[in-house]
């Protein structure tokens, strides 16, 4: 599998991306809307999957976005960050009280690519299974952060996609990796 060229992301840009995302977390949390103003020029222009990760205090409380970036990105990381917010099922919506104790990452997917079980890089990639209408997607950093080796990985993606653990040893499984650019509250440098 050949990933394409990866883009770092300078300072400037990834401050601008969390500002957005931050800005857009505080309108739909206390006035239950949306920024007014999107930036569209520059890297707010491209076309990425982009998925928005929320923490308060540690904890996990939202991780929304799309594989495909059907949307420039500036409009993409607005409807994640929203959504990671008030509509992510798992977790009740966060409350203007949680606000300022909010760290956000953002993740810029690179375009998925075939990849075979033995080609997975953890740290490196993501994984997305499909098999008919199911699917399941992780982002890198899940196989970091949960110290899974490749076959845990491969298993609990396929766990996210509603299929049995072992699904993943299935011909009839796709299988596809990315990687992701990040920028998280606290990192303004590129990694």
């Amino acid at each position: 599998m050949s990933s394409p060229p990866e883009r770092v992301l300078d300072a400037i840009q990834r401050r601008s991306l969390l500002d957005l995302a931050r800005r857009t977390i505080n309108e739909a949390v206390i006035h239950q809307r949306l920024p007014e103003q999107i930036p569209s020029e520059g890297i707010f222009a491209e076309r990425h999957g982009v998925f928005v990760t929320v923490h308060s205090r540690g904890k996990l409380r939202g991780c929304i976005g799309v594989v495909e970036g059907h949307e420039p990105l500036g409009q993409g990381i607005v409807h994640a960050a929203a959504s990671a917010a008030l509509q992510d099922p798992r977790f009740s919506r966060i409350r203007p009280d949680e606000l300022d104790d909010l760290t956000i990452e953002i993740s810029i997917l690179s375009p998925m690519t075939p990849v075979r079980p033995e080609e997975v890089q953890i740290g490196r990639h993501g994984l997305l299974v499909v098999s008919g209408r199911d699917r399941g997607l992780l982002l890198p950093q899940v196989a970091v952060e949960h110290q899974l080796t490749r076959e845990e990985f491969l298993e609990e993606t396929c766990l996210k996609a509603g299929l049995p653990r072992d699904a993943w040893k299935d011909d009839e499984v796709l299988l596809f990796a990315f990687t992701c650019e990040i920028c998280g509250d606290g990192q303004t440098a590129a990694p």
